[in-house]
């Protein structure tokens, strides 16, 4: 997939698309990591201003996993931060999608992982483990599951609710 863009993957799906099959993000999301282009299964957590699941989650083998976070758009604090996603990467994380802020922007940027999020913010959030995971979640305008698949690149980001070949 590294060298199919999003583009192709969009013009090469037209019947996906239509049927709802594969659906592409709102363009809301910033890029970070070094990691511009990722893809891989989606496991999901739904947070607010509380980063304790996600930490969780990075703490364990990614497999080439992506965590999709959803913090409800939350620009009051940063869910995600420098240590986890070096955490994620060690982990083998393949990216990090959060529908809210994260921080130490420098350290990520000099992770080889791809993140995508909305924005920077300085202040940390909560570590109680408030959230659920491996649920639906509404992310860009899209409904998202645990198990479908995420194509990220600079163009976009799509999501699959299976493994695409092209």
């Amino acid at each position: 997939m590294a060298f199919v863009t999003t583009a192709e993957v969009c013009d090469a799906n037209q019947d996906l698309i239509r049927s709802g099959e594969l659906r592409a993000l709102r363009p809301i999301f910033q890029i970070y990591g070094r990691r511009q282009i990722f893809s891989g299964p989606v496991v999901t957590v739904k947070v607010f201003e509380d980063n304790g699941l996600i930490r969780q989650f990075l703490e364990e083998k990614g497999n080439g996993r992506v965590l999709v976070v959803d913090g409800g758009g939350s620009q009051r604090c940063a869910i995600l931060g420098g240590n986890p996603v070096v955490q994620a990467q060690n982990n083998g994380w393949a990216g990090i999608i959060v529908n809210g802020c994260i921080r130490d922007v420098d350290e990520i940027n000099g992770c080889d992982i791809g993140v995508r999020a909305l924005a920077s913010h300085p202040i940390k959030a909560s570590k109680k483990g408030l959230g659920e995971q491996r649920v639906p979640v509404n992310i860009a305008g899209t409904r998202i599951c645990d198990g479908e698949w995420v194509y990220a690149d600079t163009d976009g980001v799509l999501v699959s609710q299976t493994e695409l070949s092209v």
